[in-house]
């Protein structure tokens, strides 16, 4: 047993002596994903964005709160597979691809870390690795990952004059609410956010009621090749009528 062994096991403790075990869990999938070792401490970080107003003269500007800034949880996980000779990529590889994007969402899963009566909503901003021990044949065997998660906090998708308030990872959701919103939104123009499908004629059809006016969208975003549309890009939709075309 190493040294800082008694240190990780002295995680809090559930009804009936259970040790209360470190989980990561894909909110999308409920896939879980143990740690091997409880962390040794989770360190919590929270911030506020302020702004300095700048007025001539004075030796100090005063300053303005502009935000809250989504809290940060990091830590660093240990990984040992010595004992049976099993690559210790096979336990951190799982935990490495909760960086890649979902190809429903095309965004990184929401995760939940769980500690006992511990629970942070995330997502997985940053994960790096570090291999302390070898077989003979460089097989790793022993690793210490530090990773951080920022919270995520789930709202509602508001809408005010053609620009959307919202998570990035909720683009569909975005762009319902944007066409759901369109007629209230009359003489200013409207935000969409690609997506896989996208075509500027089928836009032009949702948002201003004719696939042949396609070209209107084109010119707003300085589009040359109508037939290049990448998903993610966000599109400018000019008002169909006085000051927005024919």
């Amino acid at each position: 047993m190493r040294p800082t062994d008694a240190r990780r096991n002295a995680a809090p403790r559930l009804a009936g002596n259970e040790l209360a075990k470190a989980l990561i869990i894909n909110t999308a999938t409920n896939a879980t994903f143990p740690v091997m070792y409880n962390p040794e401490e989770l360190k919590l970080d929270q911030s506020n964005t302020f702004a300095e107003v700048g007025i001539p003269g004075l030796d100090t500007p005063p300053v303005q709160y502009v935000r809250g800034n989504a809290r940060t949880l990091s830590m660093e996980l240990f990984f040992d597979t010595y004992e049976t000779g099993d690559d210790v990529r096979g336990h951190t590889t799982a935990i490495i691809r909760l960086l890649d994007k979902e190809p429903q969402t095309q965004a990184p899963p929401v995760l939940l870390f769980s500690l006992g009566r511990f629970q942070f909503q995330c997502v997985l901003v940053e994960a790096g690795q570090r291999f302390t021990m070898f077989l003979r044949d460089g097989t790793p065997v022993r690793s210490t990952m530090s990773v951080r998660f920022r919270e995520y906090v789930r709202v509602d998708v508001e809408v005010r004059r053609g620009v959307f308030f919202g998570s990035p990872t909720v683009s569909a959701a975005v762009n319902t609410a944007v066409a759901a919103a369109r007629p209230l939104n009359t003489g200013s123009a409207t935000v969409h956010v690609t997506a896989q499908g996208d075509t500027l004629s089928g836009l032009a059809a949702t948002y201003l009621g004719d696939p042949a006016l396609w070209r209107q969208i084109a010119t707003a975003n300085r589009i040359d090749n109508p037939f290049d549309l990448t998903v993610g890009r966000t599109l400018v939709i000019p008002s169909h009528g006085p000051g927005g075309g024919p």
